[in-house]
């Protein structure tokens, strides 16, 4: 599918940008506070991609399969969220979350915990202070984890809708977790009447902004 249509214009990207990274900010802090170390959060590219590529972007960069926390969320745009790791690194972020000196053992039993909690102050906070940024509010869904390959996370049944034309929204992040270097993906599975109305509420931030600055 061509995304031609709903491609940010470079003002709108570099405003976006700068939301996400406000959010996934205030996310890190919140989540440094959880652990009682030192987090770091980065995003430094943004696509507007279709399923399929999405899943070629993880898949070039990654070897191995993934683990995946996800939301769904519902407001003046909607869709699904998903932190996306590597399976090795959402293991090693569950050792920093829950401490580091625990068995392989004992990892794999708290894992999904940690990780479901990680993902809830991480798209939680991310999106919800996007959303406040640009005067809306979003309901979010409770958290849970799907793990497959880079496919099967984008398939239209991973994502519960039936929507093979769906966009994804496509965040690549970087995590510096207590000394570990963690990366990771973020993605917003959207339709295109929800992709529109977040460029609106872009335009709309744009403004507002222009209009404090003076300019």
């Amino acid at each position: 599918m061509s995304t031609a249509s709903i491609e940010l214009s470079a003002l709108q990207q570099d405003a976006f940008t700068e939301l996400v990274n406000i959010g996934v900010s205030r996310a890190a802090a919140s989540l440094r506070k959880m652990i009682g170390v030192q987090v770091l959060l980065s995003v430094p590219s943004i696509e507007i991609v279709s399923r399929a590529t999405a899943a070629r972007l993880v898949a070039e960069r990654e070897a191995s399969e993934f683990v995946v926390v996800h939301q769904d969320f519902q407001g003046a745009f909607s869709g699904r969220a998903l932190l996306i790791f590597p399976k090795e690194n959402g293991r090693e972020l569950a050792r920093a979350v829950t401490g580091g000196d625990i068995s392989p053992e004992e990892i794999a039993e708290l894992e999904d915990e940690a990780l479901t909690e990680t993902g809830n102050i991480i798209l939680n906070g991310c999106l919800a202070t996007m959303a406040n940024m640009l005067q809306r509010t979003l309901t979010m869904s409770l958290p849970r984890i799907i793990r497959g390959d880079a496919p099967a996370i984008f398939r239209p049944s991973a994502a519960g809708d039936d929507d093979e034309e769906a966009l994804v929204l496509f965040l690549y992040i970087n995590f510096s977790v207590h000394e570990r270097d963690i990366r990771g993906y973020i993605a917003m599975l959207m339709d295109l009447p929800s992709l529109e109305s977040l460029k609106l509420l872009i335009d709309d931030f744009i403004e507002r902004a222009i209009g404090e600055t003076g300019g």
